[in-house]
């Protein structure tokens, strides 16, 4: 009786095997639920534009902004787990919303299966060329002389850049006045037009607008200074001491998703890693190159959901 069974079981294990193996036989769509030019859209197109070549398939990706990323991550919650819809997220949408939200519409760690932290985006401050802030003590002694006076921009409520500059702002013990744009790059351009004085930003949202003069980095929230940013001091260096912060871009894929499909994404991911013009291209934009295996990036969203509740707790951000 157990032949038959054992025959029956590797008669429906085999479809799934040649599927993997096959893979990918057609275009895969990866949804960015934020804007273009985004730095998880810079760090996307870099990186996939590598895996396309190595897998033989394009990766087309696609831009679906909206409610602070959650439209474009419900997407693909609901897409088909055959490796064909991934999405290429940031900390925001795996660890910030679902504390921000009560009920988002997905659940992160349910509805999805890591396949690998791909870039850690680090970040710097900006401030508009005519505010006179040209370091984070220039902008701490402003908010001091005026508490709540100082304005800075984000891209919306619960964001990155708003739960940095919270961030910054209780570290330094001073009280900024937050003005939330429909993007990071909409709070940049903000920035530069003299909207507001300052912003956090990732370094790849903004890179090109420092490099051409638009705006001013005035400090990088690394450990150390950044070779590709010359003069560019540490916000923990200047004013506000141990002051760090950094954002991730991370594929992940739909729940129920095969193994061997994800293995091979991941097998792909670190090879384009370790393409040195890849590595060299994100270092430009201000990304680090990470390529953790699926298990980690587990471990690293349970980790940061329960900090950031923390974090967003303290600073009192709500939803609107």
């Amino acid at each position: 009786m157990m032949i038959p069974r054992l025959l029956a079981v590797l008669a429906c294990a085999l479809p799934i095997a040649v599927a993997a193996q096959a893979y990918p036989a057609k275009p895969i769509r990866m949804i960015i639920p934020l804007a273009a030019a985004s730095a998880v859209d810079n760090a996307a197109r870099i990186v996939t534009q590598k895996m396309a070549a190595n897998m033989g398939q394009p990766i087309v990706v696609e831009n679906v902004p909206g409610a602070a990323g959650l439209i474009g991550t419900g997407l693909v919650a609901k897409a088909a787990s055959d490796g064909y819809t991934i999405g290429g997220f940031n900390d925001s949408i795996m660890t910030m919303l679902p504390n921000l939200h009560a009920n988002p519409g997905w659940d992160i760690l349910r509805d999805f299966e890591p396949v690998s932290l791909v870039a850690t985006i680090e970040w710097g401050l900006v401030a508009n060329n005519d505010s006179g802030i040209r370091s984070a003590a220039d902008l701490i002694a402003a908010a001091k002389a005026k508490p709540g006076e100082v304005n800075y921009g984000s891209g919306g409520n619960g964001s990155p850049q708003h739960i940095a500059m919270a961030l910054l702002a209780s570290n330094a013990g001073v009280r900024m006045t937050h003005v939330p744009y429909k993007g990071a790059t909409q709070a940049a351009l903000g920035v530069a037009a003299g909207d507001v004085p300052v912003a956090m930003q990732g370094l790849a949202t903004v890179a090109g607008l420092v490099r051409g003069g638009k705006l001013r980095l005035v400090g990088v929230s690394t450990p150390a200074p950044m070779a590709q940013f010359p003069g560019v001091p540490t916000i923990s260096e200047s004013g506000v001491p141990g002051f760090e912060f950094n954002s991730w871009f991370t594929i992940m894929v739909p729940a129920g998703t095969p193994r061997e499909i994800i293995s091979r994404l991941h097998a792909e991911v670190v090879k384009a890693l370790a393409d040195p013009d890849v590595r060299a291209k994100l270092l430009d934009q201000g990304l680090t190159a990470r390529g953790t295996s699926p298990a980690e990036l587990g471990t690293a969203t349970r980790e940061q959901l329960a900090r950031y509740a923390k974090v967003m707790k303290e600073a009192g951000i709500k939803a609107e």
